[in-house]
């Protein structure tokens, strides 16, 4: 079953808020003819609760934070620890900077997220993928095991295989054609 099956209202909602048509720039430099903000539907309350189901659907059942690199992963992580909180499902939530604090307790990891924790690491959209594996290793580096990787949305098609090298699931709750476009490549 694809995720525009899966998952229409979330579909719907990504399509009306979050994807703009046009000439774009993505971050690597290439050139799209449409970009997702995905946040424009994270970050409405209509919108939160579709969210956190379609997320806490494919959250392994041993995960206990949720979290990534800082933006695109914090209101994802947030939206669905808070959800999960109110269904008596306990997840921690936390945000990776992108640099270490060289001040006050320092490092990367900023929220709840202990040594031995099993984590799913969230991002909004991804394309290629390189942020859900900064912060992956990133939450290695802090002693936690990263279980998942999971994206709203996957407009690239190849983080699956990026992730599969470092020995990591990779699931995307939407992707490209989902939403009616091709997959951007890496």
């Amino acid at each position: 079953m694809s995720g525009d099956e899966r998952y229409p209202e979330l579909r719907e909602h990504l399509l009306t808020h979050s994807v703009k048509r046009g000439e774009f720039t993505l971050k690597s430099g290439r050139t799209s003819t449409w970009f997702i903000d995905s946040k424009q539907t994270v970050c409405r309350p209509e919108a939160m609760v579709l969210v956190a189901d379609a997320v806490l659907s494919v959250v392994p059942a041993e995960a206990t934070a949720i979290g990534g690199l800082t933006m695109g992963a914090d209101p994802v992580a947030f939206v669905t620890a808070g959800v999960a909180a109110t269904r008596g499902r306990p997840l921690k939530a936390f945000s990776v900077r992108k640099e270490a604090k060289d001040h006050g307790a320092g490092g990367r990891i900023a929220g709840a997220l202990d040594r031995g924790d099993k984590v799913v690491v969230t991002e909004d959209t991804v394309t290629r993928g390189t942020s859900l594996l900064e912060a992956a290793h990133a939450v290695r580096d802090a002693g936690a095991e990263v279980v998942l990787l999971v994206a709203l949305v996957d407009r690239g098609g190849t983080v699956e295989a990026m992730a599969a090298e470092e020995g990591l699931e990779f699931r995307a709750i939407l992707t490209a054609p989902d939403l009616g476009f091709p997959y951007e490549g890496a």
